[in-house]
């Protein structure tokens, strides 16, 4: 299964950089940079956020594993 990450996928299909987000955000673009190499995740309350900056429901922000991913374990 290839990793993914939805943050970089969004970002790229809106435009948009590290910096802008960062911005949005109100913290450093290190953490967002972070968040697009998955050296890290986003809590949460960040997950809300980010939705709603990019308009978009909760599917688009994370990867949701498939049930049977999920039993394979």
């Amino acid at each position: 299964m290839q990793d993914l990450n939805r943050l970089k996928i969004l970002l790229a299909e809106k435009k948009k950089t590290n910096k802008w987000l960062s911005l949005q955000l109100g913290i450093n673009s290190t953490t967002v940079s972070k968040w697009c190499t998955n050296s890290s995740q986003p809590s949460v309350e960040m997950v809300f956020r980010l939705m709603k900056i990019f308009d978009v429901d909760i599917n688009q922000v994370i990867n949701v594993p498939k049930r049977e991913d999920v039993t394979n374990e």
